[in-house]
């Protein structure tokens, strides 16, 4: 993918997204799910995974991505505030669900997937708490942007515990869909939840190098899972999300 530099995308207007370049990211990767979904377009910016990015927060006042900049409205980081942005912008079929009951459990199993305590934010934590085993002399820049992620000593056994806990979960609202006849998450058809939860498996379970050409370095630290949590990846979440791929996201995938 081709990014604007931060400098180039203050001189923009319309919709500018900013993602972490080179890598797949899980949020970022989900809002450029949820746009395509949506028809809608955008002007890729280039942000650098766990670094200080001092333009990006000059422009935004934030520092990680994604940031949807549309003109001069206030700059959005929250999943849940591109999803909604996606829905006011874009045509075609809605990613939320009409009915309210289904709108709610469609945004709170998203909200599992992708908010504050959710499977991307332990996910991260199991990934980098080794980061805090380094030697004092080297990555301290880096040890500072973790604390804010929750990254401490001892947090992964708390994250592990949580992360089986949300995968039964969204396994059992799978299995009881596949008894109605549905292979989605909410009703009969597809839903921000699906997408995020594709997008979020990249984490546990990731697609083969064909279609995630994610770098040689990261494909060991996302595959790496515990016992447990590899005991509670159900088939038939993987089922899901390689349905999901292969009829609503775009593969291979281009970061």
């Amino acid at each position: 993918m081709e990014y604007l530099s931060v400098a180039d995308a203050r001189t923009r207007s319309g919709l500018r997204l900013v993602l972490t370049a080179g890598v797949p990211g899980p949020w970022g990767e989900a809002a450029k799910a949820v746009f395509a979904a949506r028809n809608v377009s955008y002007l890729p910016v280039e942000q650098q995974a766990m670094q200080p990015n001092e333009e990006l927060r000059d422009w935004t006042g934030h520092r990680n991505a994604p940031i949807a900049c549309l003109d001069e409205e206030p700059p959005l980081t929250d999943w849940l505030d591109i999803v909604l942005l996606s829905e006011r912008l874009g045509s075609g079929p809605s990613l939320l669900p009409d009915g309210e009951a289904d709108r709610a459990l469609s945004l709170g199993l998203a909200m599992a997937i992708a908010g504050p305590d959710g499977l991307g934010w332990h996910r991260r934590i199991e990934m980098t708490v080794a980061i805090l085993d380094e030697p004092e002399t080297t990555g301290t820049q880096l040890r500072a942007i973790l604390g804010k992620y929750g990254v401490r000593p001892g947090s992964e056994v708390d994250s592990e515990e949580r992360i089986v806990s949300i995968l039964l979960g969204l396994a059992e609202q799978l299995e009881r869909q596949k008894a109605l006849g549905s292979s989605y998450f909410i009703g009969g058809a597809v839903t921000v939840t699906d997408i995020y939860w594709a997008c979020f498996s990249m984490m546990l379970s990731p697609l083969p190098q064909d279609l995630n050409p994610m770098p040689d370095w990261l494909r060991p630290l996302y595959s790496a899972v515990s016992e447990k949590v590899d005991a509670a990846i159900n088939p038939i979440l993987i089922e899901h999300r390689d349905r999901i791929y292969g009829t609503h996201i775009a593969i291979p995938l281009d970061y």
